[in-house]
């Protein structure tokens, strides 16, 4: 795992750029923290940190050039599938210089270009530039494990795997508002667009060429399910677990391979332990880890992970920690995000990547399972919508009750009533209105009044309709929950969970892999139909009957429990002062002319009231971006 940059020169004042390569490498640092790279022509740059992973010896390093000095490649992430590429490479006369997934990949390009991502099984963003044709290519992976970002003008083409080093080759940074405007909702920027007008995310499954000037973006990969929306109704439901298991099984298998220490993630949640079991099969003694809450049992797992790992017999390792372990944590977070993003089950992320680093170099996870197969308590409730059946009707006939109780995340009975709110609102509205709806925090009115009124005013909505149209293009009033679960595949899959668990795995220098987003794996989880992965009682069904045999039966008919921390309760005191008298200072606040004054006002209010809601995710996003706009604009 790895971190990349580079920059194509198209003029003299372009050149002038290319100065800052090597800010923009460093930038990266923790990246890669093993090793430091750079390749310059006159009008190309290219720069690399390596965190060593696969062949660990010099022979590894990059930028890596082939043979002739023609093509030169840098890369950030692993094909999984390397050595059984170099065979069928070496079977065609073509031979090595080192060990490592590098060398396989580039010279797999040379031989065969962009058709070559096909072939590719692992987690990748790279760019290699033909010197011969004055052509570079960027590209990455299908799911956007891997982060890629761009920047174009008329002088130069830029590329990095974190904003902060594009920012070292001193960019213009003027703020998209309609993406600021979706991150207040959702608390994360969707790709393509970031929060600068002028860079941009290359979208998963796909790649640039730039060459003469001109940058040309085409697609490589789309989950078959998405063009056809064919579904294999000749399959059983025993030969659909089997299959599962036999995918899931070779894809975690694959992801064992490692030339460093390697663990595996446990939460004590279905995912995360089915990779676990899997692992523990081909790897005696696997370190598992897993963090826990002393001061928040409500939130704390570690029961149960402790359960999985004694059934497993693996080498087992509790982070166990107090709300000041977590809080002291914060503010370095909030130092590496070089992008407004507020999903804050980031700071336990961090802290779990932090600890089992000390460990290991390699992390196994679960991520990818609910939305491939339907593991949040959402999906569940669209099935109960869409199935109309008699617990629907009670849920809508009660559901005027939970007005009369407060409203939070930090108690069963509160998140009870708070979810049977959401339940009854989005009953009422259309499947792609409710989707966007239950993907955020606030309702779009609510997003809109936090603007100070001038930009109120002039936000371009159109270009906000249109974004929001493809990202809900596949929730038509025929769609089904497949559709439902392709949305969050190409939403926040790749914009919230994979970008969280990149940021702070990279910020601690650990590489993460995570066996369910193997193409063949996801590829036939679309081909399934609904009723294998949901029904009335259970969420992601064929996960858990699949692998019923290898966990303990404590793990089943357990509430889902997320990834969470208390900032309610921090906002009303250990962080009450990060809210009143810094970042959201009524001063600060006007002074800044971005924000409603009075509905900031109204948040924090409603911060202290007996039914605070969704509020503390708002105010934390709030939080997120003005601690970025503070440090970087």
């Amino acid at each position: 795992m790895c971190g990349i940059t580079g920059i194509m020169a198209f003029n003299e004042i372009g050149r002038f750029h290319m100065i800052n390569l090597s800010e923009a490498t460093d930038k990266l640092a923790q990246r890669g923290p093993d090793g430091r790279g750079i390749f310059n022509t006159e009008r190309v740059g290219l720069g690399h940190r390596r965190l060593a992973i696969i062949d660990t010896t010099s022979d590894g390093n990059q930028p890596m050039s082939d043979e002739s000095k023609r093509y030169t490649i840098v890369f950030n992430g692993e094909i999984f599938n390397f050595k059984e590429l170099k065979k069928e490479l070496i079977d065609k006369g073509i031979s090595f210089f080192s060990h490592s997934d590098t060398e396989v990949l580039l010279k797999l390009f040379i031989l065969e270009k962009e058709k070559c991502l096909t072939k590719l099984n692992g987690f990748f963003s790279f760019a290699i530039y033909d010197q011969a044709t004055d052509q570079l290519v960027i590209a990455r992976d299908r799911y956007g494990i891997k982060p890629l970002l761009y920047y174009s003008d008329d002088d130069k083409f830029l590329f990095a795997s974190e904003m902060k080093s594009l920012l070292a080759y001193g960019i213009s940074k003027d703020i998209d508002y309609v993406s600021l405007y979706q991150y207040l909702q959702v608390n994360y920027i969707p790709y393509p667009n970031s929060i600068f007008k002028h860079v941009q995310k290359l979208q998963p499954g796909h790649y640039l060429t730039i060459e003469k000037r001109k940058v040309v973006e085409k697609k490589y990969y789309t989950i078959p399910y998405e063009e056809n929306r064919v579904i294999d109704t000749s399959i059983s439901y025993e030969k659909a677990q089997e299959q599962l298991a036999l995918l899931l099984d070779d894809s975690v298998q694959k992801r064992l391979i490692s030339d460093v220490p390697l663990g595996s993630f446990l939460s004590g949640g279905i995912d995360s332990s089915v990779i676990a079991a899997l692992a523990s099969r081909h790897t005696p003694h696997l370190n598992t880890f897993s963090i826990g809450y002393k001061d928040e049992p409500f939130f704390d797992e570690t029961s149960y992970a402790n359960l999985v790992a004694k059934k497993l017999g693996t080498n087992h390792t509790v982070f166990s920690l107090t709300n000041h372990d977590l809080l002291e944590h914060v503010f370095q977070i909030l130092d590496y995000i070089d992008e407004p993003f507020a999903d804050s089950s980031a700071i336990p992320t961090f802290i779990l990547s932090k600890q089992t680093r000390k460990h290991v170099t390699v992390a196994l996870s679960g991520d990818g399972a609910d939305e491939l197969f339907g593991g949040y308590n959402k999906h569940l409730a669209e099935y109960k919508i869409r199935s109309k059946n008699l617990s629907t009707q009670v849920l809508k006939t009660i559901s005027p009750l939970a007005q009369l109780f407060p409203k939070s995340r930090n108690s069963f009975l509160t998140n009870k009533a708070r979810q049977l709110d959401r339940f009854a609102k989005g009953a009422k509205l259309s499947h792609a209105d409710r989707y966007w709806r239950w993907s955020s925090y606030i309702d779009e009115q609510e997003a809109l009044d936090l603007f100070y009124p001038y930009l109120k005013s002039t936000l371009n909505k159109h270009e906000y309709k249109k974004r929001k149209k493809i990202i809900l293009q596949h929730l038509t009033n025929d769609s089904t929950l497949n559709d439902v679960f392709l949305s969050d595949t190409k939403l926040g899959l790749p914009n919230d969970m994979l970008t969280k668990v990149d940021l702070m795995s990279m910020a601690n220098s650990l590489e993460v892999r995570v066996p369910f987003l193997d193409y063949r794996v996801v590829n036939f989880a679309f081909s399934l139909p609904v009723h294998y992965k949901i029904d009335n009682k259970m969420k992601k069904k064929i996960v858990q009957d699949a692998f019923r045999n290898l966990l303990p039966k404590e793990l089943y008919n357990r509430p889902k429990q997320g990834f969470e921390v208390p900032l309610l309760k921090w906002f009303r005191h250990e962080l009450k002062s990060l809210i009143t008298n810094d970042l959201l200072d009524d001063t600060f606040i006007k002074e800044q002319g971005l924000f409603n004054l009075e509905n900031i006002q109204q948040l924090k209010k409603k911060l202290n009231s007996k039914n605070p809601e969704d509020v503390h995710a708002q105010i934390w996003g709030l939080i997120v971006f003005q601690y970025w706009w503070k440090k970087y604009m």
